[in-house]
This record gives C-alpha cells, structure tokens and sequence, in this order.
C-alpha cells in the first residue's frame, strides 16, 4: 500500500477540485472490492467502518484488522477511516489499533460540549499522525433526526474548524443519509459559500442519494470527500437477487459473492473516475 494521509489526499484532491471517494466497508469482502476498484480506475480510495459496522460485528478490531490488511496489500493509495463515531473510546480505541484517519461525529451533543470534545480528540489524533473529520451539525435523514432541508451555516462551519482544528468538515447541504433513489438536490450556492469561509476540505455525507451529474456539480462547486454507502450495498443485494433467481440451486455463498463483487468493483470504479473528471 502506499502509505496515505487523509488530509494531504483530501488537500490534493480540493486543490485540484476532484472528488475523493470513500465507501462503507461492512463485510471484509466490501474492502477487497474497494482496493480492486481503487486499482483498476488508478484513483485513491478512502475504507470507512463505521460505528454501526463495530456494533454489528461486536467489536473493532476484527473487522478492522482485515481491513487494514487489505489495505496494505493494494497498489492503491488507501486510508483506512473509522466514520461516524459518537463514542470517543472508540475513537480512541481505532487509533490505538492503526487507522489513518477518525470522524468524530458530537452533532448529538450540545454545541459546546461538541466543540470541547472534538478538540479533545483533534489535540489526541494530531499528536499521533492521524486525520480527524467532524461535523457541528447532524447531516439529514439519518434515524429520522433531520429532513434534507437541514443546512450548513457557512460562518458557522469556520468558527467550529478554527476552535476544533479538525481536517475535514462533513456539512449539511441537501443530501440524506439511506437514501434508495438518487434525486437529492444539492445547494450548490450553499456549498460554494462552505468551500469559501471553510479552510479545510469538505465532505458530503449521504451521497448515495445524488445524481452522477450532481456529484460532479457539487465538486465542482467545492465538495471533496464523497461518503458513498448504500448505492454500494443496492448494487450488490440486487446483483445477488438476480443471481440466485437464475442459479436457484447453489448454495456456496462463494459464487453469488463473487458476481455480486464483480458488480460492485465494476461501479465504484466507475465512480472513482467519475468523481476525478
């Protein structure tokens, strides 16, 4: 593996105004259909677990330290990046265990709270060579929290970088978390205006949601680390579904992995490329 920071990738990729692809690894097989996706389109890729992904596996390292092997046996440039995590143990647990890069997401908490506690582990991941991403605000849709409507304040979103010192910030600009359709519209005057007052790279949560044209529109107008889950997981749930209607007596879950991963490899690829034309 080459070595990668999060930060200079997402610097590099903002400098450039090209997108940066991150995608939800749940299974190990979702990591080794990332790297092969990675490599084929020669484009660097971001591995987030989530904390959701920890629960279900019941515990980190696990499926973390699969991961990270994947990771280290691509060609690629790879982070590995624990994502979406209330929990600053666990936080501190993944850095602890080798991953290239933490969000840390305190939108639950009250701002202050929020606030004192990402620049706590901000101070923590820095002082140990890590990339750390935050938000001040719940993105939309998640568990029913908030609607797409909710948004970012752009004076807002730098008050919070400066007094956190965090290097990417996730903002709220249209999208929403689960979406099973791609017709989320994004304000794209709104991310301009975040790409203007914020002076670190910004993430789009909730991706699956948007267009490919609107993809390339939001990046063009500023967005950088492209959060990309459940349009992965509906290519491969509806890839398995076909297989098993045409192939209804196998039952090596090998097989119907594999054309599932050929999918899936076949479209974050495509994406990749997507993000960097």
């Amino acid at each position: 593996m080459t070595v990668a920071s999060l930060r200079e990738l997402a610097h590099d990729a903002a400098a450039s105004r090209v997108g940066l692809g991150a995608f939800n690894v749940i299974h190990l097989e979702h990591a080794t259909m990332f790297c092969a996706a990675a490599e084929e389109a020669a484009r660097p890729v971001v591995l987030q677990i989530s904390e959701n992904a920890v629960k279900y596996h019941g515990a980190l390292e696990p499926i973390l330290a699969g991961t990270l092997a994947v990771a280290r046996a691509s060609s690629a440039p790879v982070v590995v990046h624990l994502d979406h995590a209330e929990s600053p143990n666990l936080v501190r647990q993944a850095v602890e265990l080798g991953v290239q890069s933490v969000m840390y997401d305190g939108s639950h908490l009250p701002d202050d709270e929020n606030r004192a506690m990402t620049a706590e582990l901000a101070a923590f991941c820095h002082d140990r060579g890590v990339s750390i991403e935050a938000e001040l605000g719940e993105v939309g849709g998640k568990n029913g929290v908030h609607a797409p409507g909710a948004r970012t304040d752009p004076g807002d979103a730098a008050r919070f970088v400066e007094a956190t010192g965090v290097d990417l910030l996730a903002v709220a600009v249209g999208s929403s978390h689960a979406m099973s359709t791609r017709d989320a519209v994004l304000d794209l005057e709104l991310i301009a205006r975040l790409r203007e007052a914020v002076p670190v790279p910004l993430v789009l949560h909730g991706s699956s949601g948007v267009s490919d044209e609107g993809m390339q529109a939001a990046i063009r107008a500023g967005m950088t680390k492209i959060n990309v889950s459940t349009h992965v997981n509906k290519v491969f749930t509806e890839t398995i579904r076909t297989w098993l209607d045409e192939h209804p007596g196998v039952v090596d879950s090998r097989k119907y992995f594999t054309a599932a991963s050929t999918a899936v490899v076949v479209e974050v690829a495509r994406l990749l490329r997507l993000y960097a034309s």
